[in-house]
């Protein structure tokens, strides 16, 4: 950079930082998603980068983003193309197991996480082989990977993810180790610690797991839904819908217990019927010579029948 030095009136130096043209023409562009904040370019190149030794072997990743009605969940791998998503779940297609409120909470994420898991793995038909935990214990359980792997075990191995969380903060007790956990209890290894979910003490170095299971199935939302019944407060409709569709504190649970059983008898995707719909052309239709030589003959003789009146 250059300076240019300016004298004021009292001869003291003005001293001015100027950007030359060797600057600008050596300037470099960051990424478009890393303008726009949406990409962390360092994280995303440890999570896609593969061995070559692994002679172009995906590397899978489950995606995790949360929106402020929705949660959504895929498997993903990178191609020089652009991420090909494997399957995807999202906590809207809860509804239809039987979670219709809440669907961005914590025991919805666990939710989300266990039918991208199953659905994933029937997708691959490996679901009767990998089963995961058959009930939510929120117990941490060692997830079996190659890297890890003592060779004790002459199984095969499980379907492995890297968890991509975005630019969402790390937090103990974040939803989104809620959808790590459903993942993990369907079937699919995930490598982790038991240090950020809901339970964990910090000083003990202990995960509690009744603690874990208890935001699993939603007994935070249960002990809120029933202090607001008890102050019966007319103003408060937090849970005017939930209180509405007949959902009781005592029913919360079971709802969530039901709705794991429905993911796993039947995790698969159903496709919507297409709509009949006419599509509406805008555009004046194009008429052939014929056409228009009988539309002037019109014209005329209307104009011939208005002038002899």
């Amino acid at each position: 950079d250059t300076v240019s030095v300016l004298y004021c009136n009292n001869n003291m130096p003005f001293v001015k930082v100027v950007k030359n043209k060797a600057y600008f023409k050596r300037f470099q562009v960051q990424y478009r998603r890393r303008r726009e904040g949406k990409t962390d370019y360092r994280a995303r190149r440890q999570m896609v980068l593969q061995d070559k030794t692994k002679f172009g072997s995906p590397k899978y990743r489950l995606v995790v983003r949360f929106t402020n009605k929705d949660i959504v969940a895929q498997i993903v791998h990178a191609k020089i193309k652009g991420d090909d998503v494997i399957a995807a779940a999202y906590s809207h297609e809860l509804k239809a197991f039987g979670i219709t409120h809440g669907l961005t909470n914590y025991a919805a994420a666990y939710s989300t996480g266990l039918l991208l898991a199953r659905r994933v793995l029937n997708k691959l038909k490996i679901d009767k082989e990998f089963e995961g935990a058959k009930e939510a214990t929120g117990a941490f359980a060692e997830v079996r990977t190659k890297k890890e792997d003592q060779g004790d075990d002459e199984k095969r191995f499980p379907f492995k993810a890297i968890l991509d969380i975005g630019l969402a903060r790390t937090t103990t007790g974040a939803r989104i180790f809620g959808v790590l956990k459903g993942a993990v209890d369907g079937g699919v290894a995930v490598p982790h610690r038991p240090n950020r979910f809901p339970g964990f003490d910090k000083k003990k170095g202990e995960l509690n797991a009744k603690t874990h299971r208890d935001r699993i199935f939603g007994k935070h939302v249960a002990d809120y839904l029933k202090q607001v019944k008890e102050e019966n407060d007319e103003g408060n409709t937090v849970f005017a819908s939930v209180i509405k569709a007949g959902i009781t504190p005592e029913s919360i649970e079971g709802i969530y217990k039901k709705a794991h059983a429905a993911i796993r008898a039947n995790p698969v995707a159903t496709k919507k019927a297409k709509k009949d719909v006419k599509s509406k052309n805008f555009g004046t239709k194009k008429t052939t010579k014929t056409e228009r030589k009988a539309n002037a003959a019109k014209k005329v003789a209307s104009i011939r029948a208005a002038l002899k009146k």
